[in-house]
Order: structure tokens, then sequence, then C-alpha cells
């Protein structure tokens, strides 16, 4: 018999990347300032994209793209004529529903595709690594706020580059990469050693800007050097959502969200490292594993 080796060379994307996105919740927009980044953080949404069956295809390709590492040009080839055949493609007039206004758009386009890959590769990107940050920060304690390739970057952002800071200072609930459109800064994990070797941090003073949404009319104060729809840190906010449902309001949430969360809930490594310790098992009821999840946060 041949040894069977327990590793590959080819396995894929990183499956909290990939639960991070299949776990979310199809959420119908008319403008990007229609969704808060809460609420992105467990929705999947296109501005304008108001139908069902075009948003669903568009988030099926996305999947697909993460999942097997799909090239931007094979995610545009694939996804145009179904969006074409649906009548979402090119500019077309629309009704704003919030105005009642009938206004010109933009559909489809190659270049909205390019906009719709990579900012959902990179937030589940991020999201994902934000997870294993969590399960292995005992280990690697640090985190190196770093610049990612491009030819130009943000002063606010390249201020940052080298700040080296424990992985639960409160810094990283908002300065957590990607931090704008086409923001391609990153982190990395770091030892003790390597960290107290590159020299720890203070967190820096963030100023912040006042902003009102000109479609709800909320007005935030955003931290100066974030897009106000990357605000926030996408895995830290999916985890408070599966938290705050973890302490009693689950029962009394709305359906959709109930659903997503129950997924989030059976998918996350704290069930995996209940299942693996015999606490729980996969058919357990989701309410069981509640309880034995929020034992395992009594305990840390």
């Amino acid at each position: 018999m041949r040894d069977r080796p327990g590793y590959s060379f080819a396995p894929g994307p990183p499956p909290e990347a990939s639960a991070f996105l299949r776990n979310k919740g199809l959420t119908p927009s008319f403008a990007w300032q229609d969704v808060e980044p809460e609420e992105h953080a467990v929705s999947f949404t296109v501005a304008k994209a108001m139908q069902a069956d075009v948003l669903q295809d568009i988030r099926t390709e996305v999947q697909r793209a993460l999942d097997e590492g799909r090239t931007l040009a094979q995610f545009q080839r694939d996804l145009k004529p179904k969006l074409a055949a649906h009548g979402w493609w090119g500019r077309t007039e629309m009704t704003d529903p919030l105005t009642g206004d009938v206004i010109e758009v933009q559909l489809g386009s190659p270049r909205r595709l390019r906009t719709i890959y990579r900012s959902n590769m990179r937030s589940a990107r991020a999201a994902g690594q934000w997870e294993r940050i969590q399960r292995t920060k005992d280990a690697l304690p640090y985190l190196l706020y770093q610049l990612g390739p491009s030819e130009r970057h943000r002063p606010t952002h390249q201020a940052k580059n080298g700040l080296v800071l424990l992985a639960d200072d409160p810094f990283w609930a908002q300065w957590y990469p990607p931090n704008g459109w086409n923001c391609k800064c990153w982190v990395r994990q770091l030892t003790r050693t390597e960290g107290e070797r590159l020299g720890v941090g203070q967190a820096p003073s963030v100023p912040t800007r006042e902003r009102r949404n000109r479609r709800t009319g909320e007005v935030r104060q955003v931290p100066d050097g974030l897009d106000p729809a990357w605000m926030g840190n996408p895995g830290a906010l999916r985890v408070d959502r599966m938290h705050d449902m973890l302490a009693g309001k689950l029962a009394a949430a709305d359906p959709a969200v109930r659903a997503q969360v129950e997924r989030d809930i059976a998918s996350s490594w704290y069930a995996s490292r209940l299942i693996e310790a015999g606490a729980i098992t996969a058919d357990t009821p989701i309410l069981d594993q509640i309880g034995a999840i929020s034992e395992f946060f009594r305990r840390r």
C-alpha cells in the first residue's frame, strides 16, 4: 500500500474565508450607502442589484472564485453572460426607491466586476485571517501592519507601515485592512520574540471626521484615512454579531439574521474545538451548541 500523505500542494482557500462569504445573507440595495459597515460583515450586497436572481448569480461566482482560486479574468468571463441574460449590464434607467426619482445608472461593466471581485476577495480573506488570529494569538500575540504592492499609498496608511501592536489592541477594531476601496494593506502575525525585536509600538491617535450618509441621514465620526464603507474590522464585526446572539438574542432575531448566525455558529472554530473534545457533535441541536459555546466563552 502506498503512503497517503496528510497534506496537499493545492489545499484550496482558507476555510474561514470561504465560510465568511458563504454564510452571508443576500441584501439587495440601490446604493452602497444603504448598507452600513456592520451589515456588510453579514450581508452580501451589490449596489443596484435589486433582483434576487442577479444578486445570487454574482454571489455564486464570487464564492466560486474564492473557493477555486479563479482569476479576475475568469470571473468576468463567466459572470458577464449571466448578468446580460438578466438585463443587468450597461447603462439604464432605474427608480431610486428612496426618492422615487428615475435616474441613469451603471449596472454591470468590466470595471464594476473588477471592484466586486477585489472587494469581496479581500474582505473575506481578511475576515478569515482575523478568525485564525483569534485562534492562535496565544502563540502569535502581535500583528504587524504592512503596505501592499500599490504604486502609491494613502499617506494615512503609509504612516502605519511597520506598526506592531498586540492582536487584542482596540486599534484593530477599526484599522484592520483592507481600509478602503482598492486598499492592499495587510497584517502579519508575529511571535512574541519577533514582535519585541521589531519594536512593539503604541496605537496612534486617529483623528475623526464627521461624515453624513446622504441616503440615511445618519452622521458618523469616521477615522481619518478610512473610507466610510470600510470602517470596521469585518471579522470582528461578524464575531460580535455571533456573540450578541449567543448572549440570548437569537430567538427574537429576524429569521434571516438568525439563519445566518446559526450557520456561523455551526461552522465556527469554537464549535470545531468542542466537537474535537467530544463536548458536542455536528448533529447536536443548535441551541445545545449555543449553550456549550457560551460555557466555552466563560472558561476563556
